[in-house]
């Protein structure tokens, strides 16, 4: 399995392996209305975004994260950034058994469109019909209740509340531990959770051009 090849494209978004050449339109899209990035890491200059982009690479040579740029299937603009990370293997296969979906933002100007909800969409369906994952995690601070919201929409099941999960990503409470709302989902509620989100990729508002 090669991590950095992986390519997944949509009719709103293109997921591209994160690399140095999406990084102008990483800041770009970093510096909009920084107001929902509240309970996400996200640079706002060119230096740490570069070191950001340069961690992310080495954890992909790792084999432990797959990180992407989304990038506007409409005019190739870069939107934001997601992964796949905690990649985990169970059984003699080269593909992961699960895997978490996190460390997702997007620009202002993308939110509210369909951009996130079929980067979610190529994402899963590559995890559970690429690799045939026995689950996915998706978790976030557990304050957060717009993110918990949106999993729960897309069929998220809550296992819990794991406490002090790790530290957290809220600027000005450097060095101290969050709670971690953790959300799953398992092949058996796939089908359902892909039929929900087609349905809402349908409804939403179409991604404009620059």
């Amino acid at each position: 399995m090669e991590l950095a090849d992986i390519t997944l494209t949509g009719s709103v978004v293109r997921l591209e392996p994160l690399g140095d050449t999406h990084l102008d339109g990483l800041v770009a899209a970093a510096v909009e209305d920084r107001a929902t990035f509240g309970y996400t890491q996200v640079p706002d200059r060119a230096v740490a975004m570069r070191a950001h982009v340069e961690d992310l690479v080495r954890l992909r040579g790792r084999g432990t994260d797959v990180p992407f740029a989304t990038v506007s299937a409409v005019d190739g603009r870069v939107l934001g950034a997601t992964r796949f990370l905690w990649l985990r293997h169970y059984f003699d296969r080269p593909e992961p058994d699960a895997a978490e979906i996190g460390g997702t933002w997007l620009a202002a100007s993308a939110q509210r469109t369909g951009a996130n909800t079929e980067a979610k969409l190529l994402m899963l369906t590559h995890a559970f019909e690429t690799w045939r994952v026995q689950r996915i995690d998706l978790k976030t601070d557990a304050r957060n209740a717009r993110s918990r919201a949106a999993i729960e929409r897309i069929g998220g099941r809550l296992e819990g509340i794991v406490r002090n999960w790790q530290p957290s990503l809220v600027p000005g409470e450097e060095g101290r531990p969050r709670d971690s709302a953790l959300y799953s989902i398992i092949p058996a509620e796939w089908p359902e959770v892909k039929a929900r989100l087609t349905e809402r990729l349908a409804r939403h508002r179409p991604l404009r051009g620059s």
